[in-house]
């Protein structure tokens, strides 16, 4: 069996399935550098594009073709950050990252057990959870391709220097920076299954509409972040406070016709999906300390949740 052509080439490509196969790596790579898999996914295209832009003889003369598809990607992706912010200064609320697609349930404790990748596309890992993502959406479009690259996906500081167009000095700067950040949010380590017995603990209480119990489940200065983008009714600040989080959780139906709401993955921990007639209307991540939530993200933007009804 011959491998298929590129595009305008009437010859077979043989480095096709080579080319191909660094897609999931593309992919990786540029979720975790924008939050969004439909932007990754484009990004993707785009580098693809690119490559078979140019001529047969200016391919075979690229060394490492891997190389030089990550050096683009993360060049698009850095573009693509800074035209980000402005875009996001006109953004109707709260912005959260993009949930990635899984309908995965979480029993027993373990959520994940034996699963396949959200989407078959992206590995799950700390670095895709919704915390840190979150603190990686606050950092510099430099800072978080730097830290990416570096502390994520191992590239030294001189192939980030050549991706970023900085020197390897100003990329560990950068680098170093970024991780700061990193390390002022982190929390202490909890099980999963004491994650999602929390999580669990909190659907129950919510479904029961328990003020008191939702506010024992909740850190003093606990937060709830929710993205309507604008299409749904969402709070346009956090809400804060356990007392706040609590009374606002037990002011909105966990439970009416048609409603569900389901124990599933997000991002690879214990999370919440609220679907209404099966479309999926809320994706809920939860940052959990001890035995207390921190944070609840609440994505309810339509055009974030396309994926988790399709299919």
């Amino acid at each position: 069996m011959t491998n298929p052509s590129g595009p305008g080439h009437g010859r077979p490509d043989p480095g096709l399935s080579a080319i191909l196969s660094e897609r999931r790596q593309l992919t990786n790579l540029a979720y975790r550098l924008l939050g969004s898999l439909a932007d990754a996914e484009d990004v993707v295209q785009e580098t693809y594009a690119r490559w078979y832009a140019m001529s047969p003889p200016q391919r075979e003369a690229i060394a490492s073709p891997g190389a030089w598809l990550t050096t683009v990607a993360s060049r698009i992706c850095l573009d693509l950050l800074g035209s980000a912010r402005a875009r996001r200064e006109r953004y109707v609320g709260e912005w959260i990252p993009e949930p990635l697609p899984d309908r995965t349930e979480w029993t027993g404790g373990r959520p994940g057990a034996g699963m396949a990748d959200p989407a078959d596309r992206v590995t799950l890992d700390e670095s895709v959870n919704m915390a840190f993502l979150v603190v990686l959406d606050a950092m510099t479009p430099a800072e978080r391709v730097a830290f990416v690259l570096h502390d994520v996906f191992r590239y030294s500081f001189a192939e980030v220097a050549e991706i970023v167009g900085r020197t390897p000095a100003a990329c560990r700067q950068l680098a170093t920076s970024a991780r700061r950040r990193v390390r002022a949010a982190r929390r202490d380590a909890v099980s999963t299954a004491r994650r999602a017995d929390t999580v669990r603990a909190f659907k129950q209480a919510w479904e029961a509409k328990d003020v008191d119990a939702l506010i024992d489940l909740l850190a003093s200065d606990a937060t709830a972040t929710g993205d309507g983008g604008g299409l749904v009714t969402a709070a346009l600040r956090p809400v804060e406070g356990a007392e706040e989080v609590a009374r606002f959780f037990a002011g909105r139906p966990a439970a009416a016709p048609g409603m569900a709401l389901l124990e599933r993955t997000v991002n690879g921990q214990p999370g919440l999906v609220a679907q209404l007639d099966g479309v999926t209307v809320s994706v809920m991540a939860f940052e959990v300390t001890g035995n207390r939530i921190e944070h609840i993200w609440a994505v309810l933007n339509p055009d974030k949740l396309h994926p988790w009804t399709a299919g």
